[in-house]
């Protein structure tokens, strides 16, 4: 969906690249990196979002009522002004393409612009990418914790707004979620919508079996009856059972129930009992209501007979971590053809940010073909074989290996503002997910104390950065 979200950004980035032009710098080249920090148990993320950033960059321009309205704010030069009227992304970007692994520290999208483009669009990144990679990677733990059940998104109506809710079931669909109750989305994506009744149906009618009945009327090959409104085992499973054997006398095959309250665990164990003994060992038990892959983790433990999982609020909203917290920082600044690598200090280890113009490498065992580290790099520095990898701050910790493949993984999507990357179908990015999945060890994935990735730096640029360290 292509619309125009130039306005869409800080006041400040406004100010300060204002700032550059009455300045004279504005033309400098600048190289911003977009990473997260290491946040709780959160290991790995999956990237979402390029899609967007590419409309994003696409359509960036400044309408005439856009200039009228800044300056009606009376903070900024009027040469400024008219130099947005022709305002386009003229620079570089790369990124990792959706559905890749990332882990925190690494650069996961890189700018190279003149500076007062470079600066302008660190906002609309940050929140496209912030929100859907948020997403994607709790849709992530929630499919892995399912272990192998179907997991469906179902948060729109608790999601924060509409752009959350449409875009936030696009990235659970690339985080490994099977299908969306939002129909927007699946107009939009060419996704799965999936969906039955809610409680309201069931209650506007004089009783239970009959709206069992109207329902199954309407819908006789896609009846999955929700049977918790009242009573799920004393009233709701033994009306879905009638209403079964109605539709099996007539040539129609039920598809299920559904279970949106109450012990899951203990409800879909007796419920699946009394279906399979009423003959409808093949239906299926559909489980919804506050699950996370916490919860999914204890019905598991508990041995549920459930099959397939909505999972709305804490999937939509990431409620145990509502933020991603990806930073954009700038890394080199390029003035008269000379480049001066920058960094930000910190009395915070973890708030140095890394210099220079960087890419990043996968390295993958030759063996097993696992990923056994990621390798942020100087742009154009070659790899060595062997290749020694050394952690960033306990030196004393070196690994070599002597056969191994390396992958880019940073792609140009823009060069000279002219987009030069074909986004793939929103299918190609599901699958692209689960096969780098599986090139992880299990231990890297694990939703409890994972083991932690290797995320290094090459000798070039550790040494850049260890002179600019003691320069300060």
């Amino acid at each position: 969906m292509q619309r125009n979200l130039t306005m869409m950004t800080d006041l400040y980035q406004l100010t300060m690249m204002n700032g550059y032009f009455v300045n004279g710098t504005y033309k400098n080249t600048a190289v911003f990196d977009v990473f997260f920090r290491r946040k709780g148990q959160m290991n790995y993320a999956v990237s979402a979002g390029l899609s967007q950033v590419v409309d994003y960059i696409e359509n960036l321009r400044f309408e005439k009522e856009d200039i009228e309205y800044l300056r009606s704010l009376n903070q900024f030069d009027d040469g400024f002004l008219k130099y947005l009227s022709d305002f386009r992304f003229s620079g570089d970007l790369y990124s990792v393409v959706e559905g890749e692994l990332v882990f925190p520290y690494e650069p996961t999208l890189v700018v190279r612009a003149p500076i007062i483009e470079a600066q302008f669009v660190e906002t609309a990144l940050l929140n496209i990418v912030n929100h859907q990679t948020l997403i994607a990677t709790k849709a992530s733990r929630i499919v892995k914790a399912a272990d192998g059940k179907k997991v469906v998104e179902f948060g729109l109506r608790r999601a924060q707004g509409p752009d959350a809710g449409i875009y936030g079931a696009r990235a659970s669909i690339i985080g490994g979620c099977s299908g969306t109750s939002n129909v927007l989305a699946g107009q939009m994506f060419d996704v799965d919508c999936k969906g039955t009744h809610s409680h309201s149906w069931v209650m506007s009618f004089e009783s239970e079996l009959e709206a069992f009945r109207a329902f199954a009327k309407i819908y006789p090959d896609n009846c999955l009856l929700l049977v918790d409104t009242y009573d799920s085992l004393r009233s709701g499973v033994p009306n879905a059972i009638t209403v079964f054997k109605e539709l099996k006398a007539k040539g129609h095959k039920p598809v299920g129930i559904r279970l949106d309250s109450g012990d899951l665990a203990y409800l879909s164990k007796k419920a699946r009992k009394m279906l399979d003994e009423a003959g409808f060992e093949d239906t299926i038990i559909f489980a919804s209501g506050d699950i996370d892959e916490h919860v999914l983790q204890q019905l598991n433990l508990q041995g549920a007979k459930t099959d397939v999982y909505g999972v709305g609020t804490k999937l939509i909203t990431s409620e145990d971590m509502p933020s991603l917290g990806g930073v954009y920082k700038l890394s080199q600044i390029e003035r008269e053809n000379k480049k001066y690598p920058v960094m930000k200090f910190s009395d915070s280890v973890e708030k140095i940010t890394n210099p220079g113009f960087k890419t990043l490498y996968r390295i993958y065992e030759k063996d097993s073909g696992k990923a056994f580290a990621d390798l942020i790099a100087l742009e154009g520095e070659e790899l060595p074989k062997p290749l020694t990898l050394t952690h960033e701050t306990e030196r004393w910790k070196t690994t070599t290996l002597n056969d191994y493949e390396a992958r880019k993984l940073l792609r140009p999507i823009f060069r000279n503002g002219k987009l030069v990357y074909e986004c793939p179908p929103l299918s190609e990015s599901v699958k692209y997910r689960e096969n780098e999945m599986e090139r992880f060890w299990d231990e890297y994935k694990r939703l409890v104390n994972p083991h932690v990735y290797k995320v290094d730096l090459s000798d070039e640029l550790y040494a850049l950065k260890q002179n600019l360290l003691n320069k300060r």
